[in-house]
């Protein structure tokens, strides 16, 4: 089952109907118990960095989310979602993040004729093998839409890289603790592939501990 956290931060519709497609039940809830209990949980989200966090707080979420991770259940931040992860953003100062990884986020740099926010389709590189990106090739196009993005401390985590007048860390993982700058939902064929490499993640292990 995947958990996807209701937080009321938008595009949980789309994402669901994704997870369906891929032959996934899904549950969208906000509650400890069927979060915790889910294979793989994702938090999805649009919107600004501040409100998201308050949301988080205000339901206990954001203990729940660092229980999971804790837990090293497979857990998947999408655009917005994975920017929580990180420990505070140029969008709403002195307001902490989930701090689950070390980094910030910043607003794109305007010039040169960059239209902000950052909407539409743009290309990957991959700087290191992630697990998310398995059977994609090199320079994949995926969809965007964004004003801020993440630069990660950890250079190590970072899976996959946009440049929109400034290199941008789109994909990070570490451990069964994933996010994507991206909408992987909204991505076509390949993001499909993508999201179901994510829904495959601790799958091999759960049959071969169910075989012994």
């Amino acid at each position: 089952m995947v958990a996807i956290i209701d937080y009321d931060a938008g595009n949980i519709l789309s994402v669901q109907k994704a997870c369906t497609y891929l032959g996934c039940e899904c549950r969208v809830t906000g509650e400890r118990d069927e979060i915790l209990a889910a294979d793989h949980i994702i938090l999805p989200g649009v919107g600004a960095f501040g409100d998201a966090m308050e949301k988080l707080r205000m339901g206990g979420l954001d203990g729940v989310i660092a229980e999971a991770v804790d837990r090293d259940l497979p857990f998947l931040g999408i655009c917005l979602g994975e920017q929580l992860l990180f420990e505070e953003s140029e969008e709403a100062p002195g307001v902490k993040g989930l701090g689950l990884l070390g980094g910030r986020c910043s607003r794109i740099p305007e010039g040169d004729g960059r239209k902000i926010p950052h909407m539409g389709w743009n290309s990957l590189s991959f700087p290191a093998a992630g697990r998310l990106f398995q059977g994609v090739p090199e320079d994949v196009c995926v969809y965007f839409v964004h004003s801020y993005y993440v630069h990660a401390d950890d250079r190590a985590v970072v899976t996959a890289l946009c440049d929109y007048g400034t290199p941008m860390d789109v994909s990070v993982e570490r451990g069964n603790l994933f996010g994507c700058q991206f909408h992987p939902e909204k991505s076509g064929q390949w993001g499909l592939k993508i999201l179901g490499n994510f829904l495959s993640v601790g799958r091999a292990e759960r049959i071969h501990s169910e075989m012994e």
